[in-house]
């Protein structure tokens, strides 16, 4: 199977698999929202937030193992296989003790750092403790398995056993909340649909890999590049969960945080959806890097940008002008916070464009391995939003916090246009740029006719989807149009390569 065959079925799984996460997302706050209310569905966001943080004490091990893996994975070098995932083993072993010690404090501190109105300290506590349960498992035995998975550009396996979870997960907190089963009691029980997960990655590993010994001696200088990875991954993070912690220690208002998550569950769940679009890419342009294919590098790269951006462009058409629409409808009766924001929509929708545009540009980053030579960036791309975020955030709460955000992923956006020709790909800076600048035009044109000159108020969600739906159409029209006008010769190429794998696949 060649990179591109792997890329489709890797993207096909990892698209079933996003949409039923995101569906499954909305499914749980809708009514965790309905039946608990804003404050308890803060909570549990917020929690999660902290346990994503402490989850950073293995981080770098995942990227640097997988990194470490390209090669001999190439090579069919099973004793070096065999000797990385070892000693991935062993280092992921000493962060879940870390992790665990991490998240029994988590549960004493908690209730006194975020006094909760109508919850008892011992209730937040066993939540805190339920919560991480699914992190412990991940230190202990998934992660192994999926650093390899990973490697070897097989995610689709993950999707499959996460789609398996995520349905489990679903179905036993839908239950519990219609039998009135105790909050706490309700996710204790969800969290044992991440034991099925794990079961179906040891089985297909332990079929699929017959060579893979766990238990040779380790070798740290396998993994040489996770320290500079843990930087850059921890720098990372905190771009991604700053505005929740922000909120939690500045404002302490559980309802607000249950604002800002309904608006972040819509963005998060794009994110995903676009994550198809990048499925299994890491190992495959790692694989071009690693094989020193420089004028192949350059060629895909330039095809991935002119898809990528157009997709972005596609899916953020549409996100500026239905965002609020959709949360206005799915706040109907939930009356305890203020959620129908139009500022906080638009800033939101921004922040998401300006994270996704600058993805290919990250995806090589990791790709060829370059942690080292890039924490002096990713250090500044923390500060601002971390030192912006904590400035703003007191008197402009959620509008301060994606502020914040958004200068962030200005300053890294540029950056990036820098370093990634110079020391990657060796093209031309401008034309990303150039490129960047033109989807985002597009997008906010398309919003301010939405705005100024369409804009309808939407009743209920068949409406919605049906609207979603006819200005996904016009977006994609569009997009194809301009690329054809000023990237014709790409465009081409990139239906051609569709045009071959889809005779293949008809052929098989």
């Amino acid at each position: 199977m060649d990179r591109t065959s792997k890329f489709l079925n890797n993207a096909l799984f990892t698209a079933i698999f996003k949409i039923i996460s995101m569906l499954s997302g909305i499914i749980t706050v809708k009514l965790i929202l309905d039946n608990y209310g804003s404050e308890l569905n803060g909570l549990v966001s917020s929690i999660n937030q902290f346990i994503a943080y402490f989850k950073l004490v293995e981080a770098g091990l995942s990227a640097a193992a997988v990194y470490a893996l390209y090669k001999p994975l190439t090579k069919n070098n099973i004793n070096e296989v065999n000797t990385v995932v070892s000693t991935t083993k062993i280092l992921y072993k000493k962060a879940g003790y870390i992790f665990i010690i991490l998240i029994i404090g988590l549960a004493l501190f908690y209730p006194i750092l975020v006094p909760i109105q109508n919850s008892s300290p011992r209730l937040v506590g066993g939540l805190v403790l339920v919560l991480g349960i699914g992190g412990i498992l991940d230190f202990f035995t998934l992660a192994k398995y999926r650093v390899l998975l990973t490697a070897d550009q097989k995610l689709y396996v993950i999707s499959i056993a996460s789609i398996i979870q995520v349905v489990i997960n679903t179905t036993i907190i839908f239950v519990s909340i219609n039998l009135n089963l105790n909050f706490l009691l309700l996710w204790l029980l969800a969290s044992t649909s991440i034991f099925v997960r794990t079961l179906v990655l040891i089985i297909y590993v332990k079929k699929k890999y017959k060579y893979i010994n766990y238990n040779l001696k380790p070798k740290l200088s396998t993994v040489n590049q996770r320290w500079s990875a843990i930087y850059n991954q921890i720098l990372g993070a905190i771009q991604t969960g700053a505005p929740i912690l922000i909120l939690t220690v500045i404002t302490g208002d559980l309802k607000l945080i249950s604002v800002y998550v309904i608006y972040s569950m819509v963005i998060i769940g794009i994110n995903g959806i676009l994550e198809i679009f990048k499925s299994g890419l890491f190992a495959s342009f790692g694989d071009v890097i690693a094989r020193n294919e420089t004028e192949n590098l350059k060629k895909t790269t330039q095809e991935f940008e002119v898809f990528y951006y157009s997709i972005v462009g596609v899916v953020f058409s549409v996100t500026f002008c239905m965002l609020l629409p959709f949360v206005k409808l799915f706040t109907i009766g939930v009356n305890d916070a203020e959620y129908v924001l139009p500022l906080v929509a638009f800033l939101f929708a921004l922040d998401g464009f300006l994270y996704n545009i600058k993805v290919p540009q990250g995806m090589l980053i990791i790709s060829a391995g370059l942690f080292k030579e890039t924490r002096k960036q990713v250090t500044i791309q923390g500060l601002i939003i971390v030192g912006v975020g904590l400035m703003l955030a007191p008197s402009f709460g959620i509008v301060g916090v994606l502020i914040a955000s958004i200068l962030s992923n200005i300053y890294r956006t540029i950056d990036m246009l820098i370093f990634v020709p110079k020391k990657i790909t060796k093209l031309p800076k401008r034309l990303s740029g150039i490129r960047m600048l033109r989807t985002l035009l597009i997008v906010l044109l398309y919003f301010s006719g939405w705005a100024y000159f369409i804009g309808i108020e939407i009743d209920n969600f068949i409406q919605w989807v049906f609207i979603a739906v006819l200005l996904t159409i016009i977006s994609i029209v569009l997009f194809v149009g301009v690329n054809y006008i000023f990237d014709k010769v790409l465009t081409n190429s990139i239906v051609s390569r569709f045009r071959r794998i889809l005779k293949k696949q008809m052929k098989v």
